[in-house]
């Protein structure tokens, strides 16, 4: 049996891949729980400092849920499923170390969502993004009305959400959903490039980032202010940081071991 979530470790950086190309990888219950233990395979694995997520094929990173699938299920199955691919994107945002959506094609309703919960967005430029869930008389039902508008603003993720609208890798671009848009056979060696800068980084200090900036900004300033400061003492132990200083003053590249 093919397996559902490819997983490739290189150079400190993890590359999950959705393979079901022949649904342009969209998300069965199968699948949902093959990138949960993909997550949490690479969740204490310290050889990975990066993650990217991207869809096997050229055509969709993943077009959102199995709709055939659905279509058999009975309420309380659909509940189930919503229930469990909700616990997974709150899995891909709150994973320690930083996650990179590689978006190489068609991303639509949890596609969308799960580029959402990632920390950073690269487009192809053949890329459409969505959450169409509302043209079905259904809404987003993985974090989609929470982390869009979060991302790009209520007003237009209001607009988009209310339409159901696609919109090209230009336009996600203008709107802040993904941090930049490259052509088709340059995306991933784009995400490998930034996740290769970001693992030169402390891994501690990173992971402590992470956590500062995505719990700080579900709170008010102060509060944030001293969830920074919390996040700042962890670092101040480590071997990492005495690395980083002899590193400087030996004008040479610190090699750090996430200790």
């Amino acid at each position: 049996m093919e397996e559902l979530v490819l997983l490739e470790i290189e150079d400190h950086v993890a590359t999950l891949t959705l393979n079901r190309p022949e649904t342009m990888n969209s998300f069965n219950v199968a699948m949902v729980r093959a990138l949960g233990e993909r997550l949490a395979e690479l969740r204490f694995d310290k050889r990975a400092r990066a993650v990217i997520v991207t869809g096997s094929g050229d055509k969709a990173f993943s077009a959102g849920a199995d709709l055939k699938e659905r279509a058999g299920m009975t309420p309380e199955q659909v509940k189930e499923f919503i229930f469990n691919i909700r616990r997974l994107m709150d899995d891909v945002e709150l994973f320690p170390r930083p996650v990179i959506a590689a978006v190489n094609g068609v991303a639509l309703g949890g596609g969308t969502e799960l580029a959402l919960a990632s920390d950073i967005r690269l487009a192809s430029e053949t890329a459409t993004m969505g959450l169409t869930e509302t043209r079905l008389a259904i809404i987003p039902g993985a974090g989609g009305t929470q982390r869009l508008p979060r991302l790009v603003g209520k007003g237009i993720a209001k607009e988009l959400i209310f339409t159901g609208r696609r919109i090209n890798a230009q336009e996600s671009l203008r709107i802040g959903l993904v941090n930049g848009v490259y052509p088709p056979a340059e995306l991933l060696a784009a995400a490998r490039r930034l996740a290769d800068e970001i693992g030169q980084s402390g891994p501690i200090a990173v992971e402590q980032a992470k956590y500062a900036i995505n719990r700080g900004l579900e709170t008010d300033m102060q509060t944030g202010l001293a969830i920074e400061s919390n996040a700042y003492w962890l670092c101040i132990p480590t071997e990492d940081r005495l690395e980083g200083l002899t590193a400087f003053r030996e004008k040479r590249k610190p090699v750090y071991k996430g200790k």
